[in-house]
């Protein structure tokens, strides 16, 4: 039986996996339990290997109150300082919320991908807590992988898209000891944001991680996905600024955080590159999933393509302003010049007609909206919603939302931006960075709003319903997340024709 967050405090909980005992802490109403290894520790002879499992066991009932350190990461938005708070190397570690942990319980689990640009993230930040959606009625995951080019680095003589392999083995992980928690291994629904997002598109085009989930929640995810060539010539550059070459000899003497250091250095001069590295050079995009055609066959758009993923259910959406913060953080929201929007229509609109079809689709827009429309679909919008289209059409079993309620937090200028749905799906609105979002307070509307999101989320994982009809490509009905919710037709539709003969393909390296 669980404890509601009135009941006073009892003994701490412990939990007897197959891994090993755990002693974790109980808050608000549900057993806690951070920082549980689900892999070795990937240092030393395990550096840029693949995660090895299983991890050790340990002699009586191992303390589980405590995040474990992230893995190495830089500066970007401000998480290196974070990252260098924790000490150790124990980065591959997850943590649990359970409102009961009993072995014969059999609730749904959520499993959670953090975002940050394949470059930089933890499980540990505070709107990451799981405590709110485990007192909906499931077992909620969270869990630390390599970031940068730790994990997503292409070094010669060590396996590719090894964040990618540290997510499989934290689903293997849960498919072997979620039970002992309460929860029920053939009930997991995994569900990301942003890299999140698109680690989560990747795992659906992955056969190693065919069956460790039922159910998949992919927002705004992340479509860029690099070819071998390209992400090598990333890695050489990186290892260029330390003198050395991409192999996995010469790196593994590279300390850690050195090594992150050189790739946010190249990372910050991306632009110098655009004639070989195309458009991931003018977002400042150093990382994603490789298509190396092992770990990662193929893209998710044509692995789908391709074949049926059979027996997963689909959720996937992103917020109506993606670019918005985004911009914000660039310096330039409401200063784009009429220069600076062609640019972009340039580099990111699709096909040579793109910024034409752009200006007749959005014949009132300024640069400022130019700007923002065409970064926001090309990064995250239409991979969104040609992931909902694919799905569809391979046979799957697919729900779309669209965020379009406005943040009213720093002047209300943001709108419905990149981000803003994961405090309100977590229910934390006056945690870590994404409180600024909400204001000084938190008002009776967003909570309401995030109530229902966390109702939806939870229900979907449950089963398979998030409480409004399944997606096809020709209704294209949606939910719209806003004050009052309402499902109506995709309304992006001017975006969508733009993009709707567009393929996302491995973003290649460019002839010099």
């Amino acid at each position: 039986m669980a404890l509601s967050a009135s009941e006073p405090f009892r003994a701490e909980p412990e939990v007897r996996a197959p891994v090993g005992a755990v002693r974790g802490r109980r808050e608000a109403g549900v057993a806690v339990f951070r920082g549980i290894p689900y892999a070795e520790p990937p240092v030393g002879a395990l550096r840029f290997a693949a995660p090895r499992r299983p991890v050790s066991g340990w002699d009586g009932v191992r303390d589980a109150a405590s995040y474990g350190p992230p893995p190495p990461q830089g500066g970007a938005l401000g998480m290196g300082a974070l990252a260098r708070d924790t000490v150790g190397d124990d980065w591959l570690t997850l943590n649990i919320w359970t409102p009961d942990p009993g072995p014969d319980a059999g609730l749904p689990v959520m499993v959670w991908i953090h975002g940050g640009a394949y470059t930089v993230g933890m499980s540990g930040l505070p709107e990451y807590d799981g405590g709110r959606l485990a007192r909906e009625g499931v077992v909620v995951v969270t869990f630390n992988y390599r970031v940068g080019l730790e994990g997503f680095g292409q070094i010669e003589g060590a396996p590719a898209n090894r964040g990618l392999l540290d997510q499989v083995a934290a689903l293997e992980w849960v498919r072997e000891n979620i039970r002992a928690f309460g929860g029920h291994p053939d009930r997991v629904t995994v569900f990301g944001q942003s890299a999140g997002g698109g680690s989560v598109a990747a795992l659906l085009a992955m056969d190693r991680a065919a069956g460790l989930f039922r159910r998949a929640v992919a927002q705004s995810v992340q479509g860029t996905f690099f070819s071998p060539e390209l992400a090598a010539d990333i890695t050489a550059t990186c290892a260029a600024e330390l003198a050395l070459r991409p192999t996995r000899a010469e790196l593994a003497a590279v300390a850690p955080a050195r090594l992150s250091a050189a790739g946010d250095v190249v990372g910050a001069k991306m632009t110098q590159w655009a004639h070989r590295w195309g458009q991931v050079a003018h977002r400042s995009i150093a990382f994603s999933p490789v298509v190396d055609g092992e770990v990662l066959p193929a893209t998710p758009w044509q692995a789908l393509a391709d074949h049926a993923l059979p027996g997963v259910d689909l959720l996937v959406g992103h917020t109506r302003d993606e670019q918005r913060l985004l911009t914000a953080l660039d310096g330039l929201l409401g200063q784009v010049t009429q220069d600076q929007a062609a640019a972009a229509l340039r580099v990111f609109a699709p096909g040579s007609e793109g910024e034409d079809r752009y200006r007749r689709g959005f014949p009132a827009a300024g640069p400022d909206e130019l700007h923002e429309v065409v970064l926001s679909d090309w990064l995250f919008r239409m991979p969104t919603l040609k992931l909902a289209d694919a799905w569809a059409a391979a046979g799957g079993r697919a729900h779309l939302y669209e965020l379009t309620w406005p943040a009213p937090g720093m002047g209300g200028v943001l709108g419905a931006c990149h981000g803003l749905d994961v405090p309100l799906v977590f229910g934390h609105l006056d945690r870590g960075q994404p409180a600024a979002l909400f204001g000084e307070r938190p008002s009776p509307e967003a909570e309401a709003l995030s109530g229902r999101m966390r109702r939806a989320w939870t229900a979907f994982a449950t089963h398979g319903d998030p409480g409004w009809p399944a997606y096809d490509p020709h209704a294209r009905l949606t939910q719209l997340f806003d004050t009052t919710p309402t499902v109506t037709r995709y309304p992006e539709e001017a975006s969508r024709l733009i993009w709707q003969d567009h393929a996302f393909c491995a973003v290649p390296l460019l002839d010099t």
